[in-house]
């Protein structure tokens, strides 16, 4: 029975779709948003030190794979296995620069064409959405048939992919299946995987018997540096909530603070306002023993004749 390596590590990731043109033509063809007649037939590898250096809190994200094709669209292809908000901003910085690196000097605009990003994000960063597919580019706010054809970016959320047709997506839940659901426990691989010559061919490769020693102890290490990585992003995650349970903590303690007092406030001054009438009622007794006439009683204190025949 063959054992396999996870198809989203580095070392996997970059021998499946960095050395192998026809299984990266593949999965550009069912991942991205393309008509029939735009479909990717042939590319070309270019270097990945096109792309701009990782900082500390990317460098778990994979670059690897860097391209273009006979119509000389360019293609950046990355999985990355843990998220920050900066994440996108960098790949729209690459996706930026490599449309920028196009140009030469004296050449139309027009000859300019589009640059695709296609990202696997191995974590959940949309929480609010149910879709594990997002598409990003330049459309008309009010009429969005009118785009400007430039830069295009596509995030994949891995964990919420759940394969649930076959039809005319085929191929993208063909590989996505792949890229989540073969690992190191693999035990059985479904056939719908095996049946396809371009999966089949991509699970040859991550055959644990195919790494030498030099790269299992490389694949163990990076699978090492994003666990390092992901509980330093949960201990921070951890902080900042526990941060936000004191602030809110705090808050209600003055929210119940002033509604304490408001609550003393009030009271007092019921307590002035029945004291008040109290002596109202005090001094119209007085007046009335003393025969005062009642209207006089009424205007000095406020009280109905009513109110001053019943005392």
């Amino acid at each position: 029975m063959a054992k396999y390596l996870d198809p989203r590590a580095d070392l996997t990731f970059k021998k499946i779709f960095g050395e192998h043109k026809n299984l990266v033509i593949s999965l550009l063809n069912a991942l991205l948003p393309l008509e029939e007649d735009e479909r990717v037939e042939s590319i070309e590898y270019w270097p990945a030190e096109k792309i701009p250096d990782r900082t500390e809190a990317e460098k778990y994200s994979i670059v690897d794979v860097c391209c273009k094709d006979n119509k000389q669209r360019e293609f950046i292809v990355e999985m990355q296995m843990t998220w920050t908000e900066s994440f996108k901003k960098r790949v729209l910085l690459n996706a930026s620069k490599a449309y920028v690196a196009q140009t030469k000097k004296g050449m139309a605009y027009q000859s300019l064409q589009p640059v695709y990003a296609l990202n696997f994000v191995n974590a959940t960063f949309l929480d609010d959405v149910d879709d594990y597919y997002h598409y990003y580019h330049l459309v008309h706010d009010k009429f969005t048939d009118k785009v400007i054809d430039g830069l295009h970016l596509i995030f994949v959320e891995l964990p919420k992919f759940k394969p649930s047709t076959f039809s005319e997506k085929k191929m993208q839940v063909l590989w996505l299946r792949f890229l989540t659901e073969i690992n190191e426990n693999t035990k059985e691989v479904p056939a719908e995987l095996l049946e396809n010559a371009e999966v089949n061919e991509a699970l040859e490769i991550v055959e644990i018997a195919a790494f030498s020693d030099e790269e299992m102890r490389s694949y163990d290490k990076f699978w090492d540096r994003v666990s390092t990585q992901r509980t330093f992003e949960e201990e921070i995650k951890e902080k900042a909530e526990e941060r936000v349970k004191e602030a809110e903590a705090k808050a209600q303690a003055k929210v119940e603070q002033a509604e304490a007092k408001a609550e003393q406030a009030q009271a007092k001054a019921e307590q002035a306002q029945a004291e008040a009438e109290q002596q109202k009622i005090d001094a119209a007794r007085k007046m009335k023993a003393k025969g005062y006439v009642f209207e006089d009683i009424a205007e000095i204190t406020g009280l109905t004749i009513g109110q001053i025949e019943a005392l």
